[in-house]
């Protein structure tokens, strides 16, 4: 099947085609701004090494989203939610975190409407 046509990078006056919205360069950049101006500064603290292990290791055991599993489907988990936020106060024992793809994750935070306070 064939790819759609490269558009233009979506950074001001960068001519380099892509089939993203930022070429390679551009896209670590709008990620490294992302991280600077936009997320809280506390989330750092919650979402260090120690969870990318546990994040790691929890896909690994469940390796399907939850959601999708459940309607019959078999989708690759991407992300591990928690089902009490840590901001919150959440824990991340496994009782309290669930594997979902990202179409499902954000769904999820859309219907509760907690993403965008």
């Amino acid at each position: 099947m064939p790819y759609k046509p490269k558009r233009p990078c979506s950074h001001p006056e960068c001519p380099l085609l892509t089939h993203t919205r930022f070429c390679e360069e551009h896209s670590k950049l709008n990620a490294r701004l992302y991280e600077k101006f936009q997320r809280r500064s506390d989330t750092h603290k919650r979402y260090g090494s120690q969870w990318r292990k546990i994040r790691k290791e929890y896909l690994e055991c469940h390796p399907f989203c939850k959601f999708c599993c459940d309607d019959g489907r078999r989708t690759k988990a991407e992300v591990v939610h928690h089902i009490k936020a840590a901001r919150e106060g959440g824990s991340n024992d496994w009782s309290n975190l669930m594997a979902l793809c990202n179409s499902c994750h954000s769904l999820l935070h859309a219907k509760q409407g907690d993403r965008w306070k």
